[in-house]
């Protein structure tokens, strides 16, 4: 069974009116995780989507970028889309029982803000509605600060990226340090590691690119040019 015939699945056992943000209490063990994680990012980013008043094509295209979609699935994904953006409950709401779902898994909470990030700057520009939005997605998901601007510095475009921001050290510190921060945040974007973490393969892209910027950060730091 395919990922979108499990949210096809997932999505049939609601009753009638009821709300798309109730599946998150049935869906809390793999492979339930990934249809979980996968309609998180859907739903979240439906919400986010609204945030800067206009949901774009851009936008919708981006979840293309994250989740492979079949063809013929696509009314799937788009169902799940319409669900949350007009379901009465909040962002909050949802990213509070995401939350709850992975509190003991840091990383696919930071895998699933990535995505997020990935949707907003997908129109090219990054609004401060949605700024606000994902700061306080991050608050609920319980992510300092700091790792909150590594991930902005690294995904949102138009500006050369703080590659001491990228990865998550203060400027100046000990190379040491760096190194350690360097070499954890590869080890954390192995493919296999995300496959482990319960994530949709297709999340794997956003790897790829992750670690192309965390390298790229940590070779402009090594050579005096960050």
């Amino acid at each position: 069974m395919t990922l979108w015939q499990r949210i096809l699945e997932a999505l049939a056992r609601l009753a009638p009116g009821e709300r798309l943000l109730s599946l998150f209490d049935r869906l809390r063990t793999p492979p339930e995780r990934s249809v979980a994680f996968t309609i998180a990012v859907i739903a979240l980013g439906a919400k986010m989507a609204k945030a800067d008043g206009q949901v774009t094509r851009a936008e919708v295209a981006a979840f293309r970028e994250v989740f492979l979609i079949p063809k013929g699935e696509e009314d799937n994904a788009a169902r799940v889309f319409d669900l949350a953006r007009t379901d009465v409950a909040g962002f909050e709401a949802y990213a509070t029982r995401i939350a709850a779902m992975f509190e003991s898994d840091r990383a696919v909470l930071l895998d699933l803000m990535e995505g997020l990030f990935h949707i907003a700057v997908a129109d090219g520009a990054y609004h401060p509605a949605e700024d606000a939005f994902l700061t306080r997605v991050a608050e609920i998901f319980g992510l300092e600060e700091r790792v909150f601007r590594s991930l902005r510095a690294r995904l949102v475009p138009g500006r050369d990226p703080d590659c001491w921001e990228v990865l998550g050290v203060e400027h100046g510190a000990p190379m040491e340090e760096v190194r350690a921060a360097w070499r954890a945040l590869v080890r954390e974007t192995h493919p296999d590691r995300m496959v482990a973490r319960g994530l949709p393969e297709e999340a794997v892209k956003l790897a790829e690119k992750r670690l192309v910027a965390v390298n790229r950060a940590w070779e402009r730091i090594q050579a005096g040019t960050a």
